[in-house]
């Protein structure tokens, strides 16, 4: 995929960075349905060539925010090895990097929460609390909320599938899924369905 077929999932001013990250890889990008299980990833291919997926469904703040993360992971391991570890200190150093050179491209309502983000970036966006709220605060859906609105000894549906909240356990929730009677740890943030 080109940079400017790419360009109508991002927000205005990115070529410049993409032209600077991209510069000296191939890069397949795949735009995939919405996944549930993740926003995106990179993997290197068996031809040397880079590939990374991104959900379509992502608005363009936050599509361009995975993509920095998953070009973070190619540039990363292309400057320090392969056997650094996935989400590791150089991993941290990269993206951190790449955040800040193109804070510019964000709301600016947004770029607080990236700066403060990049501190000390996470590997998993539902990790960081004041991201997974700018980015779920315009959600359409009167009937969702965060897990840690429910109260204990509540239902919800996830997935379609019931569930009952049991309490906090360190900093997440311990949930029991109605139908198979198993346990889940679900984070704070996990965005769920009350039940009426």
């Amino acid at each position: 995929m080109s940079i400017q077929s790419l360009e109508k999932y991002l927000p205005q001013n990115t070529r410049v960075y993409l032209k600077k990250w991209f510069s000296e890889y191939y890069i397949h990008i795949k735009i995939t349905r919405e996944r549930n299980s993740k926003l995106g990833d990179y993997r290197k291919l068996p031809d040397h060539s880079h590939e990374i997926t991104i959900n379509s469904t992502l608005s363009p703040q936050l599509f361009f925010f995975v993509l920095t993360h998953e070009l973070a992971h190619l540039i990363a391991f292309e400057k320090f090895g392969r056997r650094i570890s996935p989400h590791g200190n150089e991993w941290k150093v990269t993206f951190r990097e790449m955040l800040l050179e193109s804070i510019e491209v964000y709301e600016d309502e947004l770029k607080p929460i990236i700066i403060k983000f990049s501190k000390s970036p996470k590997a998993n966006f539902m990790a960081s609390p004041d991201l997974v709220k700018y980015f779920h605060a315009g959600s359409t859906d009167d009937n969702s909320c965060y897990i840690e609105e429910i109260d204990k000894g509540s239902f919800f549906v996830y997935q379609n599938q019931k569930y009952l909240q049991e309490g906090l356990i360190k900093k997440n929730y311990l949930c029991k899924n109605l139908v198979t009677g198993r346990k889940y740890s679900f984070r704070p943030l996990a965005r769920v369905e009350k039940c009426m």
